[in-house]
């Protein structure tokens, strides 16, 4: 999932701060372009891999990509000391877009930012100011793919339609996380309705989860049977971890048959 959201980055991070056309843009642009070519000639990976002189992965992430935007990600900035003065940075640059850094520096300083000049100016050139919504990081969007529907906060729920309306594969996306939470409550049609999910999984254009697809065909009839069976060996791995916790607590201090009788009383 988390690879997933982070392919289309470039895509549901519109509403945030755009994606700069960089060095480092171009470069994946035409690195893409070189892998494609080589792969439109009937070359291997692994020839290709050879040929520009780069791993054998970063080969498989270009090929099984169809255009070169999906390859840029969106920007990952951690809060700053700015961001409590963004509001007020963004009214004055809207009243007077010329107006100097320095003397925004000077008016978010009276007001008590403590930090440096060269962080606001990188601040102001990387367009977090203008943005209309701070930027949000891709683990954080699947977090909220993730999360059940009725624990998903109103003002999450809204970022959350926001963000997968922007983009067609996050919609298509949202709809299989749905359908797949769905199969978690095991009930005897579901080996059905697993068949079909894995066959929409698979006409989606959506390639870390044909992986995923293709890991559930590996073990199907444990898949199957975990969908549709009431029996899971939840318990087992709950003595399991508490037994390491007590090893843990105890390592270095008792033998076995103190280990015995605390699991036992226990």
């Amino acid at each position: 999932m988390l690879k997933e959201v982070a392919a289309h980055g470039a895509c549901w991070a519109k509403a945030g701060p755009p994606i700069k056309d960089g060095k480092r843009a171009q470069t994946t642009r035409e690195r893409w372009h070189q892998v494609h070519e080589l792969l439109g000639k009937g070359v291997g990976l692994l020839e290709c891999a050879r040929r520009l002189n780069v791993g054998l992965n970063t080969v498989k992430r270009y090929a099984r990509v169809p255009e070169p935007m999906r390859l840029q990600r969106a920007p990952l900035y951690r809060p700053t000391l700015i961001d409590p003065y963004r509001d007020h940075l963004r009214r004055r640059r809207a009243d007077d877009p010329a107006v100097p850094v320095l003397h925004l520096f000077n008016e978010i300083k009276a007001l008590g930012y403590p930090g440096s000049f060269n962080l606001l100016y990188r601040y102001i050139t990387q367009g977090r100011v203008e943005a209309d919504r701070l930027p949000i990081a891709p683990r954080r969007v699947a977090r909220l793919l993730l999360t059940h529907p009725d624990h998903v906060k109103d003002q999450h729920r809204r970022l959350l339609d926001d963000l997968t309306a922007s983009c067609p594969e996050m919609i298509e996306l949202a709809g299989l996380v749905r359908g797949f939470g769905d199969l978690l409550r095991p009930r005897e049609g579901n080996a059905e309705c697993l068949d079909a999910w894995i066959a929409s999984a698979r006409a989606a254009d959506l390639p870390h989860v044909h992986a995923f697809t293709r890991g559930l065909d590996q073990d199907r009839d444990a898949v199957r049977a975990a969908v549709t069976l009431p029996f899971h060996n939840g318990g087992t791995e709950g003595v399991n971890t508490k037994t390491k916790r007590i090893m843990r607590q105890m390592h270095g201090r008792a033998g076995f048959a103190l280990l015995r009788h605390r699991i036992l009383l226990a």
